[in-house]
């Protein structure tokens, strides 16, 4: 697989796009129940409280994602790592937007220090008016 170059100013406004019509954030991940009281791993606009609720008695309504419901056992993966791709999700809501100002930040600099290496040199005959 080739490693793509830094985004596009086109991919960046795409990526800004995606994030635009999500749910808004921040978002959290939430350890709670199914039906069957074994594990769900879901990523929440609401903060996890730690108490584990067990459905029916979360609001499913603030649930954005889920990486783990166990029964019927249908959202999962092989590698065990619910948690930790909840976490990931959940902080891509916030992390994202960052990251791609940061970049539009980081190419203004760099623009801004080009600039005057982009002005053509003063002739001769400029120089010496100048002077």
């Amino acid at each position: 697989m080739d490693t793509p170059g830094p985004p596009t100013d086109a991919e960046l406004a795409d990526m800004e796009e995606l994030v635009a019509v999500t749910t808004p954030g921040p978002w959290h991940v939430r350890l709670l129940d199914d039906d069957w009281a074994m594990g769900l791993v879901a990523v929440s606009t609401l903060p996890d409280t730690g108490q584990g609720e067990r459905w029916p008695h979360f609001d499913h309504g603030r649930i954005v994602a889920a990486t783990l419901v166990q029964q019927p056992r249908y959202v999962d993966v092989a590698d065990e790592r619910w948690d930790e791709n909840a976490q990931f999700i959940a902080n891509a809501r916030e992390d994202v937007p960052r990251l791609v100002a940061e970049v539009r930040r980081l190419r203004r600099l760099l623009d801004a220090r080009a600039e005057p290496a982009r002005a053509p040199a003063p002739t001769q005959a400029q120089a010496t008016e100048a002077g």
